[in-house]
């Protein structure tokens, strides 16, 4: 991804797409960490711009799918580490876990609406 936006010239945002499939009994928990533990971190790193957390539920738990928007790859190694598409996954959330992604997705931005 080259940070410019092919079709407005300007700096692109990343999006970062996570997917995990909580137990059922912990969903609550998990939303509850996100929101106390890893937005406020993220929330100090230059480049974060902000996060969603979606949730489904599907035959194994709940399924999240957390999306995060950065200006810049750069941003995101300031988070991830050099390699940008590790998922981090702390170990308190792993042990709320069925099974999570190992790897993220990352999309260029390319329209958004206010």
């Amino acid at each position: 991804m080259s940070g410019f936006s092919r079709t407005t010239g300007a700096k692109a945002m990343i999006s970062r797409h996570w997917t995990g499939i909580c137990r059922r009994d912990r969903a609550d928990a998990y939303v509850h960490h996100l929101r106390s533990e890893t937005f406020p971190l993220l929330t100090t790193i230059a480049g974060f711009v902000r996060a969603s957390i979606l949730k489904r539920d599907v035959e194994r738990g709940t399924e999240f799918q957390v999306v995060t928007v950065w200006e810049s790859l750069e941003a995101i190694k300031s988070f991830a580490g050099e390699d940008t598409e590790a998922a981090v996954v702390p170990l308190v959330a792993q042990a709320m876990m069925v099974e999570f992604e190992s790897r993220v997705l990352h999309y260029e931005v390319v329209h958004t609406t206010s």
